[in-house]
């Protein structure tokens, strides 16, 4: 038998496969075609609305789009590169025309070996270039077998949780604005971590009762306010609190946990597999992104591991479209909580994909991801 020590030292060692079961692919016949065909793009997002969080404003959002054609089908990925993360949409995707030949003439099979590969082509900064890869390799699998990606992965789609609905840091009238536009979601995620912080919940509370999920981004640096904040909040009907200190303050954060009685999630403290087994005395769950984790298949072993060391699993996402967000969504059957709401920012979204009936996830039912294309 192998202890619990010995299988976290197995799921988090550096290069290893997943430590979910992916189902084994029966034989399938060679490709008739010894290489694939790569195409890689930047996509610039249009925002409903401004998106203020504590690290940055911005109308607009610029991600990769990639696709893998082979057979006749084509698999599409997006990544979502962020600043926060040194990641750059314009180096993302020279990252990945850097290793389009190797892309290429690569097995999407073997998709364990094959991912692997490229994740160390891409080098330990370009995750989000990495998530675009690995999107589009599963989208090709689904699409060659037939099956949706739920599927292929054996989930259940009508186990998906409530999506929250974002709302980012602005004024008061503006953030009453934004609620009333979110009626039909149940659960609200709102931006704290100003000086602002309790106008804005004043504000949301102004218009709805319903239950709210706060995100700090890192903006509470003094403990005794973060605790003073978080206690303040359980007043106001909050379900979690989000990285409410910076990453690198593990022990204050640890501190805070022991003063408050709200659960709190670690999201920019959580960059990496291995840092999950260290996180369990500051925090109470993870919040597991593709764009952070490198993909699809990253991300299932950052849900075992949780699993694994009794950490909630919030699944969230970057301001993306539907290709990224509908990805994530198929995994959301193996969640506590989903924040998959970033399409739903996008002006111009270029893609079709998860649709969301008041918070709750409808999971396409095509092949692969299930997207269609639309106009935007």
């Amino acid at each position: 038998m192998i202890n619990r020590r010995e299988m976290l030292k197995i799921a988090t060692a550096a290069g290893a496969s997943s430590v979910l079961p992916l189902p084994a692919l029966a034989a399938q016949p060679m490709s008739t075609q010894e290489k694939s065909e790569v195409e890689c793009s930047l996509k610039r997002l249009m925002l409903r609305h401004t998106w203020t969080t504590t690290m940055s404003s911005s109308e607009y959002r610029d991600t990769v789009q990639f696709q893998f054609r082979r057979d006749g089908i084509a698999g599409f990925g997006e990544g979502a590169p962020i600043i926060r993360y040194q990641e750059y949409p314009e180096q993302a995707m020279k990252a990945i025309d850097a290793i389009s030949s190797q892309i290429a003439s690569g097995d999407p099979w073997m998709y364990q070996k094959f991912l692997a590969q490229m994740r160390r082509s891409l080098g330990d900064h370009q995750h989000a270039a990495m998530a675009a890869v690995d999107i589009a390799v599963f989208d090709w699998i689904g699409k060659k077998l037939g099956l949706p990606l739920y599927q292929f992965l054996g989930l259940d789609p009508s186990a998906a949780p409530i999506t929250d609905f974002s709302i980012g840091i602005d004024t008061p009238e503006i953030t009453r604005q934004k609620t009333r536009e979110a009626a039909d979601f149940p659960v609200l995620k709102v931006k704290v971590g100003l000086q602002t912080d309790e106008a804005t919940i004043e504000a949301v509370r102004s218009v709805t009762n319903k239950p709210i999920r706060v995100d700090a981004n890192e903006g509470w640096t003094d403990k005794e306010e973060a605790i003073r904040k978080i206690n303040w909040l359980e007043t106001q009907g909050i379900e979690y609190v989000e990285q409410p200190m910076p990453a690198h303050m593990i022990e204050e954060t640890k501190y805070v946990r022991g003063k408050v009685h709200l659960p709190i999630f670690a999201d920019e403290a959580c960059t990496d597999v291995t840092m999950i087994p260290r996180l369990t005395e500051a925090y109470d769950g993870i919040n597991v992104k593709l764009d952070k984790s490198g993909g699809i298949l990253e991300a299932l072993r950052w849900i075992e591991v949780a699993r694994a060391v009794n950490l909630k699993v919030m699944l969230g996402c970057m301001v993306s479209s539907s290709c990224t967000v509908t990805a994530a969504a198929h995994l959301s059957p193996l969640v506590d909580y989903a924040d998959l709401d970033g399409n739903l920012l996008v002006a111009n979204d270029p893609w079709r994909g998860v649709r969301v009936e008041k918070g709750r996830l409808l999971l396409p039912t095509g092949p692969g991801l299930g997207l269609t294309a639309q106009h935007s």
